[in-house]
This record gives structure tokens, C-alpha cells and sequence, in this order.
């Protein structure tokens, strides 16, 4: 029988979907199979999709589809509340048959009364037999108020005969937060964070119902720190803006709207969130034309309401957690971590050990180690959107201390139009930055045997991926990030000429680690050499064994070919069967088969026919191909067709760690790869 844990808030507004995504980020570092499940959902949402479930599903790829997760509806539990809870009860265990961890997500307090909805809540904890992690809210409370609510949310949990597990009081007023904490030992206390509860720009739109006229779709996740009236003079409302801010603007005021957006994009100015035009009056088509030629990101949308209605409608958007995109989230994983003891909760919990591995339990554990390690990677590619956004999330969560490389006005005016956080980021400019000389020198002294001058190698260092390079090489940065951009030959050249490989390998290559919904895999390589010989081909597969073993994969080795055993001969294969030898040969002690064919590498039916005997068929970990050409299509074709999740490439064999990403890159994909390059680079200290 699955485990389970029942969140439940006494109040309306608790924020329970902050503890929500830090109970889940918890689960999915301990449990190997998660699911959510909602009891109760707004019937408005049984068409759009609960956000919570959606959150979660979408955030940490739950596998169950979305009706799976839900019980019934607020209309069920009005009609009928005895059918509702025995409805609710059959959904539940017909989830819970399939995974090891049920998170179960309370009601939102929107259609009855708070007393009767609490009850109802742990009613259905109790028919579930899910321990109860209850959630207060403390916003605008006093200590006295907290404590009086924490008492009577237990005491009638426990009259209802509801497990309480423990209890967490969310959005307390920072100035309380230490006097809570000691008044209430065991208890999380989460201090408000008027960022996570700020409306986004997108829920501005839709709750006026506006248009966007003009600016970057992707900036819509922006949140909004406050609004202001655009009722007075230009010169006068400048002295009123302020970063995040969105302003409420007379659709007539066309040339309020052009010098809004000269101070938006001016160095030095508040970078605003968004302008909205009233009364449903588009500017001129020669406005419009000046606005596009800007070519600000800074969303302009057309509201339908008058200025005043406008400013009303604004204070009385709530946002959401769901809706503020990567940026709130990983706010609100902040905050929850900051506030909530995890080990403790699981180990309240009692979680027994996983037997299995998840994609989301190694990004887990990556993002852990490297955190651990306290390493300064470099990324090349300063102002890219993803680049900046990636590097908010891997600053907040302190997974590595980072440089960007690139003009700095330009990166910062980036990050300010995507409401980035850069604070703790450093930011070197290689085109006139002081340390250029010194590189010029020492790369010229690297390349004297290819007759480079130090006049020359001033020129060279000063491109992005040659000066990130420079800095791995130099010690002044611990590893290096790049390729969102830039080609593969152009970010991984430059560690050929100057960090070189190590000197007990022969080639430098890569590997991708493909994450199955319950266990890591390794395949190598998928990325670099196009057709190693059988010398190279035994280098890989020791890089990759020594990879795996670095990220926790025991290495069981398998070289991959079209034939398997003695059967086949061949130049293909035999390069294979040859390569296997030099691998046993070097290190007699790592389990290593080959030729194999996939099959009776994977899977243990076929293995137990063709190699009953082999240490490794049917159990192989570490996958090496024969060329480029059947390592990038098995890898892609594992990724779309079973739905695995492809974490690099990962190079290997080089001194010091550069990694290269693909050009398309998600934000996800360039914080998992700066977590590997931490910790490759704990290896070469």
C-alpha cells in the first residue's frame, strides 16, 4: 500500500501551494514513485485543470494523466457529501495501487464555509488514512493570533480523529518569524514573500481581459511589484517608477507611452513589468511603428476597462504560484526550505529506502552534491534569456557561484526586462577587461608551437568561449557551460588548445545520461568522435565507466554492436570484440561485455538465451557505441520513443570540466549541466 500525507489548511489563502511544491520536492529526492491527487476541485476547473495538480504533474512529470488525480468536485460534495467521500475513496486507491507516495493536496476554501470545509478535509484524511500535515496562514496575524489558530487547527484535527504530523505556518510577518519559530519548536514557519503572492502580468491580462499589443510573450511571467496611475506628467511620473512596476495608462497618451518606453530601455532606469492602455484605444499606426522599431520585450497590452476600473480590478488579483513560471517556483522552494526542516518531515514520514532511481531523484542529487562543493562556473553566454534565467535558479538554490561573460550593460538590461535576479552573480566583459592581457600572454606562451603571437592571441581570447576557457585553464573559474548559442566546435575547441586531455586518456569524449522512469542508464559516445578505432573505443568506455561511477551509476559495461558473442565477424564487429579486450585488459576488475547487441544487453529474457553465463547482459549500465552515427540516433530514439529524459552531453577526458549544451537547450537542461560541471570538477582539485 502506497504512503500518503494529507495537506491541509484551516484557512482560506494559507499558501498551501508553496508547501505543496516543497512537500513534492522532498518526496521526489526519497520515493521512487510519486503521485498528487486533489479530493476536492472547483467545478470551473474541471474543464481548464486544476493549477495545483497542473503544477505538480507538469514541474516534477507525474506519469498518472490528470484525471487520475482527482476525486470530485464541490457540486458532488454539495449534492451528496457521503457519495462524494466514498467516491473520493475508490479514486484515491485505485492511484494508490500504482505508486509508492501519495501527496494529497486539501481544498481551496472557495465555495463553503472554512469550519465545515476543514472538517470535511479531515474527514476525508481519516477514510484515507493519510497522516495530516496542516498548513495556517499567518499573514497580518500576530504571534498570539498564530498560536490560538495552531492550537484549535490541532485540536480539532485530533477530535476528528485525524493524525496530525506536523504543522507549518506560511506567510508570517519576517519581524515575528523568530519569535514564532521559538514559541512553536517542531513547527515550519515560512516568512511572506510578497513575490510569490504578486500577481504576474499574465494574470493582469487575463483578469482584464486585455490584449497584448506589443512586447516578448515569455517576459509575461513577469511578477508585479506594484501599479501606478500614469495621471500626471511624463517628467513627474518618472519620479514613480520603480523596477517590476506596471503602469496604468490612458490609451490616448501616446506620448506618455514612447518616452515609458525610452526610460524602460535607458541603462540605469527601473526596468518596468508591463504598460496597460485603457479605454480600448489603440495608439497610431506611426506610434505603433516607433514602439516595434524599439524592440522592447516590454509587454503593452490593450484593456477594454476605463483608467479607475483598471486600477481596481488590479488590487483585487491574487496571483498564483502556477502561473509565475520557473522564477516564482524556485522562490518558493527557497522560502519552504528555509522555513521547513525536510529530513525531519520525512523522517517523520518513515520512508522506507527507494529501489529505484527517477529522473527527478538524480537531478535531485546532482543539484545536492554540487551544491556541497561550492563551485564558480563560467557561461560564456551572458545574455542569453535562458542563460539568465538558469542562472537565477542555480544562484537562489546556491548550486554554484557563477560568472557570465559579456557586455555588461547588455546583460543586465536582459535580465532587467526578464525580472532576473542577478545580485550575486559576477559579470566580466572579455572585449576590454584587464585580465585580457594576461591571457593574451599565457595562450600565446600555450601556442608557440603553432607560431601564435601574443598580438594575435589578444584577438583570440577576447571571443567569449576562448576567455571562459582561459579562466577554467587559469584557475579563476572551476568549469565552464556554453553551446546555448554557440556551435559544439566552437565551445568545445578552445578546451582542446588549452586545458587538453588528461594525460591517462587518449581521446576526449562524451556521454548522455538517459533517464528511464526508474533507474539512469549511460551512453557513450553520442556526441564527439565520429568513428573511434578500436584503441579509442576501449578510452570511451572506460571515461564513461569512471563517469557513471562519479554520478552513482554502478558501471556494468556493455559495447554495443550488430552481433553478440562469437556469432558475427566483420569489421564492424570486430573492432568492437577487439576494443572489449584492451577494456579487459586495462582494468580486469569492471564487469565489460562485448560485442552485444542491445537487446541482450537490456533486457534479461533475451540475455539469459544468447549469454546466460555474462556478468553484464541483461543488467548493463553503461551502453558504448561502435561511431557517432548509432550513438545520436539510439539516444534520441530511447528520448522520444520511451520517454527518458537525456542529461548532456557530459565531456570526459579532458583536465579541467567544459560541457557543452545543445542549441536547444530548456532553462531545466543548462541548471542540470552547470550541476554536473561542479561536480566533474571536484575530481580534478
Amino acid at each position: 500500500m502506497a504512503q500518503s500525507l494529507f495537506l491541509a489548511s484551516l484557512d482560506p489563502n494559507s499558501g498551501k501551494s508553496t508547501v505543496a511544491v516543497g512537500v513534492m520536492d522532498l518526496l521526489t529526492r526519497r520515493a521512487g514513485s510519486v503521485a498528487v491527487f486533489r479530493p476536492i476541485v472547483r467545478d470551473a476547473d474541471t474543464a481548464s485543470g486544476d493549477p495545483v495538480i497542473t503544477l505538480l504533474r507538469d514541474r516534477y512529470r507525474l506519469t498518472e494523466p490528470y484525471e487520475a488525480s482527482v476525486g470530485v468536485t464541490y457540486s458532488d460534495v454539495r449534492d451528496d457529501a457521503d457519495a462524494a467521500l466514498t467516491r473520493i475513496v475508490e479514486r484515491y486507491h485505485a492511484l494508490a495501487d500504482r505508486h509508492e507516495f501519495v501527496l494529497v493536496v486539501g481544498s481551496d476554501y472557495s465555495d463553503v464555509a472554512a469550519s465545515v470545509e476543514f472538517t470535511f478535509n479531515t474527514r476525508v484524511a481519516v477514510n484515507l488514512a493519510a497522516p495530516l500535515l496542516l498548513v495556517i496562514t499567518g499573514y497580518r496575524k500576530t504571534p498570539a493570533d498564530i498560536a490560538a489558530a495552531l492550537r484549535f487547527g490541532v485540536a480539532q484535527a485530533e477530535a476528528d480523529h485525524a493524525t496530525v504530523i506536523g504543522t507549518v505556518v506560511n506567510r508570517v510577518d519576517p519581524a515575528d518569524a523568530d519569535l514564532v519559530k521559538a514559541a512553536h519548536p517542531g513547527t515550519g514557519v515560512i516568512v511572506d514573500d510578497p513575490a510569490i503572492e504578486a500577481p504576474t502580468v499574465a494574470e493582469l491580462v487575463e483578469a482584464a481581459d486585455a490584449t497584448l499589443i506589443s512586447g516578448d510573450p515569455e517576459v509575461l511571467t513577469r511578477t508585479v511589484g506594484d501599479v501606478v496611475v500614469a495621471a500626471m506628467t511624463l517628467p513627474n511620473l518618472l519620479t514613480r517608477l520603480a523596477d517590476d512596476k506596471a503602469v496604468i495608462l490612458p490609451g490616448d497618451r501616446s506620448e506618455v507611452l514612447l518616452g515609458l518606453l525610452a526610460a524602460h530601455l535607458a541603462e540605469g532606469t527601473p526596468s518596468l513589468a508591463a504598460v496597460f492602455l485603457t479605454g480600448g484605444i489603440r495608439p497610431e499606426p506611426q506610434i505603433l511603428d516607433i514602439v516595434a522599431g524599439l524592440d522592447s520585450r516590454l509587454p503593452i497590452a490593450l484593456v477594454p476597462h476605463d483608467t479607475f476600473d483598471m486600477a481596481n480590478l488590479v488590487g483585487d488579483v491574487a496571483g498564483s504560484l502556477a502561473a509565475g513560471g520557473q522564477g516564482k517556483i524556485t522562490r518558493a522552494l527557497e522560502d519552504f526550505a528555509a522555513g521547513v526542516d525536510g529530513d525531519d518531515l520525512l523522517d517523520r514520514l518513515a520512508l522506507s529506502k527507494p529501489t529505484v532511481v527517477t529522473p527527478i531523484m538524480f537531478e535531485h542529487s546532482m543539484l545536492g552534491r554540487a551544491k556541497a562543493l561550492d563551485k564558480h562556473i563560467v557561461l560564456p553566454e551572458g545574455a542569453e534569456p535562458r542563460i539568465l534565467q538558469a542562472a537565477e535558479i542555480l544562484l537562489r538554490r546556491d548550486v554554484a557561484r557563477l560568472t557570465l561573460l559579456g557586455e555588461e550593460s547588455a546583460i543586465r538590461s536582459q535580465a532587467a526586462q526578464l525580472g532576473v535576479d542577478l545580485g550575486r552573480a559576477a559579470i566580466l566583459n572579455p572585449g576590454d577587461h584587464e585580465i585580457r592581457e594576461r591571457f593574451a600572454k599565457e595562450y600565446a606562451r600555450l601556442r608557440a608551437h603553432k607560431g601564435v603571437t601574443v598580438e594575435a592571441a589578444y584577438d583570440t581570447v577576447a571571443d567569449v568561449s576562448y576567455f571562459g576557457t582561459m579562466m577554467v585553464h587559469t584557475g579563476m573559474a572551476d568549469g565552464m557551460v556554453s553551446g546555448a548559442v554557440h556551435t559544439t566546435a566552437h565551445t568545445i575547441r578552445p578546451s582542446f588548445e588549452i586545458i587538453k586531455t588528461n594525460p591517462e586518456v587518449a581521446v576526449v569524449s562524451s556521454v548522455f545520461f538517459m533517464c528511464l522512469e526508474d533507474r539512469v542508464l549511460v551512453y557513450g559516445d553520442c556526441a564527439v568522435n565520429p568513428n573511434p578505432d578500436a584503441e579509442q573505443l576501449a578510452d570511451i568506455a572506460l571515461s564513461s565507466a569512471d563517469t557513471a561511477t562519479e554520478f552513482g551509476v554502478e558501471p556494468r559495461v556493455a559495447m554495443l554492436s550488430y552481433s553478440t558473442g562469437t556469432s558475427g565477424r566483420g569489421e564492424a564487429v570486430d573492432k568492437v570484440r577487439e576494443a572489449t579486450e584492451i577494456v579487459r585488459s586495462r582494468r580486469p576488475d569492471l564487469p565489460v561485455e562485448g560485442p552485444i547487441q542491445y537487446d541482450a544487453a537490456a533486457d534479461a529474457g533475451v540475455a539469459g538465451t544468447k549469454l546466460p553465463q555474462s556478468q553484464v547482459a541483461g543488467k548493463a549500465t553503461v551502453f558504448i557505441v561502435p561511431d557517432l552515427n548509432t550513438g545520436n540516433n539510439l539516444y534520441k530514439a530511447v528520448q522520444r520513443s520511451a520517454g527518458a529524459i537525456a542529461v548532456g552531453p557530459v565531456l570526459q577526458g579532458l583536465r579541467k570540466p567544459v560541457n557543452d549544451l545543445s542549441r536547444g537547450a530548456t532553462v531545466p537542461d543548462i541548471v542540470n549541466t552547470v550541476a554536473l560541471t561542479a561536480i566533474q570538477a571536484s575530481r580534478t582539485d
